[in-house]
Formats: structure tokens, C-alpha cells, sequence
């Protein structure tokens, strides 16, 4: 029996070790972000890193404990000549972390880039992201890089549409990547292809005063609660409709669904894929794709 445990027992210690190996090397903080709603973002470089949009990797910091590890999306892209991770308060490790980032610059260790199911997004012609607070970062990646691909005018950029929906729960949390947006918006514009990106900003949290103040302003051209062109709609997303209204743009396409957030919403989106998938193989067809946290 020894021989059929030999081969797996030196495939795991072998990987123990490239991943030891892998995470003992050098990591260069070049630049530390503080974002409303105790987010901290953390741009790194380490020799010999290479990634693909939506990967993540594994992050470690002695000084708080030597052997737990935490999982980050990556939010930089690929074209960019550094690595970047988005970190939001979720436990005690997360609160300690960002607190001695901000009395001191720790030393980090990191592991990976390791895949995910969001690498397949310019597999499609029509995309469908879908991200809920902090589940925005892998699709951070995604739009970053196609900002570099229409600046750099790659022809080989399969993807035709993107439609970005994201949910919060506070109106602080828009404010992570609202840069991102806003030069996208204006870079598109500029190259004649504003309509390739449809983005719907979800407010799930709100009182009485955001609400009044949205009103007031609901003529501007720009947002009164994200300062972008697109108008931040207060509530949930009704699914069968938005599903519909891609369905009836393109009858003859095969989108892709891409999702990072909780289960109960992978299950509702689950079921409209299935309900909005024509049984016509020359019809549209929804790909669901999901990142649970």
C-alpha cells in the first residue's frame, strides 16, 4: 500500500514547499490607502509576480500572526506595473491589520496569484458582472484592464458589452472605486464606445435624509450621492427584469453571469439564468459563474 500513498504524499510535500518558497520572498508595500469605511488598500510589487484579472491571493502578516493566512482579490490589473488588494474590517485579524497599518508599515508576505471562475469574463461577447460591497474587487480588475485594452486599442478584446451592477449597503462604500468609474466613463466617451458599459449602482441602506437629498438633486447631470453620470438606484435589483432587458439586446448571444457575494443572492441570480435561457441553441443562453463569501 505504500506505493499508492508515496506519489500524493510527495505531490502534497512538494507543494508545501514551492508554497512555502513562494510566500518567503520579498513583497515591497509602494503604497497605502485608507478609503471611507474602513477599507484599506495595499499596493504591492514582488519579483516574478504575474496575474490575470479576478485572481486572488493569500495574505500574511507576522507581526500579527505568524501562521493565519486570509484570502484577497486582486484589484489591480494585469497591465499595471503593480499588485493591489481592497481590505475591509471583518474580523479581528482584518481590524488589527489595519490598525498597524496605520501606526506602521508591517512586513507582508503573500502567496499566490491563485485562479478563479472571473478569469473566463472576455471568454464572452456579453457580460454580466454582479458585485455586492466588498465583492466589487474582482470586477475592479476586470474593468481596470479593459480601461488599459482600449487605451492600448487591443484588437484581440473579445467581449462587446459589459452590464456592472453593484450592491452596498451605505453610500461610503461607492466611494472605493468611483475614480475607476469615472475615468472609464469619460475614456469610453472619448473613444466613441460609451455604450460598451452599463453600469447600475444599488443603494440597499438609506434614510430618509440621502433619499430627500437625491430627490432634490435628481436633475443634475451627475449623481448627488456618487458624483458619476449614472443615478444611484435606491433598493434592490429586480432580477427578471434586468435579465429580460439583456435577453430582448441580445437574442443571439451567450452571456456570461459573473457574480462575487453571499449564496442567497447566487441562488436568485442561479434561477434567472435558467429562466431566461431559451431552450434554442441559436437563442440567448446564460453562463452563471459564482464567488461566494
Amino acid at each position: 500500500s505504500w506505493k499508492w500513498v508515496l506519489g500524493p504524499f510527495l505531490l502534497y510535500a512538494f507543494e508545501r514547499i514551492l508554497r512555502v518558497w513562494r510566500a518567503r520572498q520579498k513583497v515591497v508595500v509602494t503604497k497605502v490607502v485608507m478609503h471611507p469605511a474602513r477599507v484599506l488598500e495595499l499596493q504591492m510589487q514582488k519579483k516574478g509576480f504575474h496575474m490575470e484579472v479576478g485572481q486572488y491571493i493569500f495574505v500574511n502578516c507576522p507581526d500579527i500572526s505568524l501562521l493565519e493566512w486570509h484570502p484577497f482579490t486582486l484589484t489591480s490589473a494585469p497591465e499595471e506595473d503593480f499588485f493591489s488588494i481592497h481590505i475591509r474590517v471583518a474580523g479581528d485579524w482584518t481590524e488589527r491589520l489595519i490598525d498597524t497599518f496605520q501606526q506602521q508599515m508591517p512586513r507582508i508576505e503573500v502567496d499566490g496569484p491563485f485562479g478563479t471562475a472571473s478569469e473566463d469574463v472576455f471568454q464572452y461577447e456579453v457580460a454580466m458582472l454582479v458585485g455586492a460591497g466588498i465583492g466589487v474587487t474582482p470586477f475592479a480588475s476586470i474593468l481596470k484592464s479593459i480601461w488599459y485594452k482600449f487605451q492600448q486599442a487591443d484588437q484581440t478584446l473579445k467581449t462587446k458589452k459589459i452590464y456592472f451592477y453593484w450592491l452596498c449597503r451605505d453610500t461610503g462604500a461607492f466611494a472605493w472605486f468611483n475614480d475607476l468609474l469615472a475615468s472609464l466613463e469619460l475614456k469610453m466617451a472619448e473613444s466613441g464606445k460609451a455604450d460598451f458599459l452599463t453600469y447600475r449602482l444599488f443603494l440597499t441602506g438609506w434614510n430618509t435624509s440621502i433619499a430627500n437629498n437625491a430627490a432634490l438633486h435628481f436633475d443634475t447631470v451627475t449623481d448627488s450621492v456618487t458624483g458619476l453620470r449614472h443615478k444611484t438606484i435606491f433598493g434592490r435589483p429586480i432580477w427578471n427584469s434586468e435579465f429580460a432587458a439583456v435577453a430582448e439586446a441580445h437574442p443571439r448571444s451567450v452571456v456570461g453571469v459573473f457574480l462575487c457575494g453571499p449564496s442567497s443572492l447566487a441562488k436568485s441570480l442561479q434561477k434567472s439564468c435558467h429562466q431566461h435561457s431559451s431552450l434554442d441553441p441559436r437563442k440567448v443562453k446564460f453562463y452563471f459563474n459564482k464567488e461566494n463569501f
